[in-house]
């Protein structure tokens, strides 16, 4: 099993009292057009890579919705333990979609990027896409926005600083 990776998140962007957006020239994660147009990059940056075992089926065969969104969740902190500089919390996730299956094999690699940073939280784009086996052409799976709160020592929000 691969172990997972970490990049940072980019985008700057003051954290002033009222919410920022960090990549303005882009939509909502899960907002696809209403054609169902499907994107043909992953949006944001690498943040974990992951093969999908057998262990990590549903009765039907394919891999576990749950263990992607695990995934994502812990991607989505790895990026806001980044821009935040310390520890966060998931404190929301919103518009999840799951589009398509994945199995046995795939290749699941999970992108995010900070759209808006408030006083205390982020909000943050997350995809997870997958590689067949390794092999072919990617397609995102899922997608979702994750607000995470950034927490002090004592787990009590704490203001993000600025970028």
């Amino acid at each position: 099993m691969e172990s997972p990776t970490t990049e940072s998140p980019t985008g700057e962007s003051p954290t002033s009292g009222s919410p920022t957006r960090e990549s303005p020239t882009r939509e909502s994660p899960t907002r696809e057009s209403t054609d169902m147009e499907v994107p043909s990059a992953p949006r944001g940056d690498l943040a974990l890579r992951m093969v999908a075992m057998p262990s990590d089926t549903n009765p039907a065969g394919d891999i576990f919705g749950g263990w992607i969104m695990a995934l994502m969740d812990l991607a989505a902190g790895t990026a806001a333990a980044a821009r935040a500089k310390g520890r966060n919390a998931t404190a929301a996730v919103s518009h999840l979609s799951f589009l398509r299956p994945v199995h046995v094999g795939d290749v699941v690699c999970v992108y995010t990027e900070v759209i808006r940073v408030g006083r205390t939280s982020m909000s943050l784009a997350v995809e997870a896409w997958a590689l067949p086996r390794g092999l072919g052409e990617r397609h995102k799976v899922t997608a979702a926005e994750f607000v995470m709160v950034a927490v002090d020592e004592n787990g009590k929000p704490r203001p993000v600083p600025p970028a």
